[in-house]
């Protein structure tokens, strides 16, 4: 199966793909006018695997059945090759044609950008964007695209005509809030995945069917590892037992890694004063992200920490520090929380509350490679021992207001990134647009078992918070200097983290990090006695990599139930390492060990060496 995905793998998606599948956004579109002449149309930009288009039907509703027909009528628009012509109309001609079709939200649109011009655009996909003109000021003209009786506003780029469009398939509807505000009108979200070839998608259409059986929340309730309580609330997971020795597992070998290198425990509080993140610039990036709070006692205004990098500049400026001291390595595994709308939340992936392996780093200039190339090789050997492959994408800022500091200190922060990524021989890609306000990131894209990629580790260079908190150290000329502040999370928020690895092994987790490394199954009460002297061995037994515990983690069933029931709910719970015990294995002094590799008698001298080995 593996091998079938693989053929698309790692695609970035090429100029003509975009266009491909831009323009079977407008195809899609087109279709559904041709089959409800009312429908009204938001944006329908390209997404990654395919694309979406926002629909109004008013109080009707497209459902799966509605596939076939919406497809059919693709096929036939595609199969016309129809050209896409491209033309322009003046801004107050444009919002004319908007109220004459009766398309309320293209000529919201079209009045925002009369108004305020590109300002605008930037909030929105600059592939639905008619935009004719540079600058800030009001637009005095904007773009159209025509295939066959449909026009739609566009900036494109789209293929030349319908019949380029390669191959693909609706997928889903979904309820969408007109430009994601939940005060707006709710529209139908219309899906489709689309590839340049029949191979791609048939590729991309079996890895969503591994997919669904790997789906974390699936697992989450079989392997009971947490659960939602809707008196908790929405994005506010629950861990159980075994949910929580999985988290304690993968944050202890976080930190271990991390302590290798200097790092040393911090802790702060989960409230704060708004001011700080007013003077971080959190507040003014993400103030509607917060969760208030009001103190009884004080007119103070609280936050719930959204992040903790401005707590973490407070420990560093609460001492004197010289160019000796440096660098200052501060690690914190604590939950954050973020006002998510509720229509984003989903399972593990995206949470109001999340937990973050953080940690931040203030070094000298001088020593910003060195502190790097130290986190980049405990990335790397995080993912190589849970069998995930590793790319990194440099995040580049693009010229859009949105990010804080002078342009020539990006450069000279994504210039160092550089050499940091290149020194160490790693395959990379560069993208603009897609830093952090206050710096440029190395993003880890770790590849799943089935072919997926995921964004997981990152490492942010910040020349700007230092600044505005005014941080500094005393140089060997004893003067002031600036320190450089670098972030850091190998697994990012572990929610998301355990997202990602419950679905790469489909809960078949490795020996080292299952919550049940070893279930003792018994076929009948006669060898009691026997179980005894194998949970001796077991007490005795300690798994020395990656995380070291001082207690194997297991259980006995010796319930009076047949053993095939025993193996298949052992099974069920995706119990790594099973040890089947009968009269005979008492007699001959050995356990029948069953894995998912196999079945085979071990010695019980033997039967330590045997786990370890593992």
């Amino acid at each position: 199966m593996v091998e079938a995905i693989a053929c698309y793998n790692h695609q970035y998606m090429s100029e003509n793909l975009h266009a491909m599948r831009h323009s079977l956004a407008h195809i899609t579109a087109s279709a559904v006018k041709r089959l409800w002449p009312e429908a009204k149309f938001g944006v329908g930009p390209v997404v990654e695997n395919g694309f979406y288009y926002d629909i109004d039907l008013g109080q009707q509703k497209i459902s799966e059945a509605d596939f076939k027909r919406i497809e059919k009528e693709m096929r036939t628009i595609i199969n016309q090759g129809q050209p896409f012509e491209r033309f322009e109309m003046p801004i107050d001609q444009a919002i004319s044609w908007a109220q004459e079709n009766q398309q309320p939200y293209k000529e919201e649109l079209l009045n925002d950008l009369k108004r305020a011009g590109t300002t605008v655009a930037k909030d929105l996909d600059s592939d639905e964007l008619g935009l004719a003109a540079d600058g800030e000021s009001a637009l005095e003209s904007v773009s159209f695209y025509k295939n066959g009786d449909f026009v739609d506003l566009c900036r494109g780029p789209h293929v030349e005509k319908t019949s380029e469009v390669g191959a693909f398939k609706l997928l889903r509807v979904a309820g969408a809030y007109w430009r994601g505000k939940e005060t707006n009108p709710q529209m139908q979200r219309l899906y489709g995945v689309a590839f340049e070839n029949q191979t791609d998608l048939d590729a991309y259409l079996v890895q969503l069917e591994e997919g669904k059986a790997r789906d974390h929340r699936k697992l989450g309730r079989e392997l009971d590892l947490y659960t939602v309580s809707p008196l908790v609330g929405p994005g506010l997971p629950l861990f159980t037992p075994r949910g929580t020795v999985l988290r304690d597992i993968m944050s202890t070998y976080s930190n271990q890694l991390r302590q290798r290198y200097g790092f040393q425990k911090v802790w702060t509080p989960h409230i704060t004063k708004k001011e700080l993140y007013e003077t971080s610039g959190h507040w003014a990036k993400f103030g509607d992200e917060l969760f208030l709070v009001k103190s009884q006692e004080t007119s103070d205004d609280f936050a719930l920490k959204p992040m903790n990098c401005p707590h973490h500049t407070q420990i560093y400026a609460s001492s004197p520090r010289s160019y000796r001291d440096m660098p200052v390595r501060f690690l914190e595994t604590t939950t954050d929380y973020r006002d998510e709308k509720t229509g984003e939340l989903g399972g593990l992936n995206r949470v109001r509350s999340l937990t973050q392996d953080d940690s931040h780093v203030f070094a000298r200039p001088d020593q910003i490679e060195a502190e790097i190339n130290n986190l980049l090789i405990a990335a790397r050997e995080l993912y190589e021992r849970i069998g995930m492959s590793l790319r990194v994408r440099l995040s580049y800022r693009d010229d859009s207001e949105g990010y804080l500091g002078g342009m020539a200190l990006w450069e000279t922060a994504q210039a160092q990134l550089k050499v940091a990524v290149e020194g160490n021989g790693l395959d990379f890609l560069e993208e603009t647009g897609e830093a952090a306000f206050y710096g440029p990131k190395v993003d880890f894209m770790a590849t799943d078992a089935i072919g997926r990629e995921h964004q997981v580790a990152t490492i942010q260079l910040d020349f700007v918070q230092p600044q505005r908190f005014g941080l500094s150290y005393t140089d060997q000329e004893g003067n002031a200097a600036q320190p450089v502040m670098i972030h850091c999370a190998l697994l990012g928020s572990i929610e998301r983290f355990l997202s990602v690895f419950i679905e790469h092994t489909a809960g078949w987790f490795p020996l080292w990090a299952a919550p049940e490394q070893v279930r003792i199954l018994t076929i009948n009460d006669t060898v009691d006695d026997y179980v005894t002297d194998i949970r001796k061995v077991l007490d005795d037994v300690v798994l020395m990599q990656p995380v070291r515990y001082n207690e194997l983690r297991y259980t006995v069933d010796d319930r009076h139930e047949s053993l095939g029931k025993k193996i298949r709910e052992a099974a069920g719970m995706k119990i790594p390492v099973q040890l089947i015990v009968g009269p005979r294995d008492r007699e001959a002094g050995e356990v029948s060990v069953r894995t998912q590799a196999g079945e085979e008698k071990v010695a019980l001298t033997a039967l330590a060496e045997y786990l370890h080995n593992l």
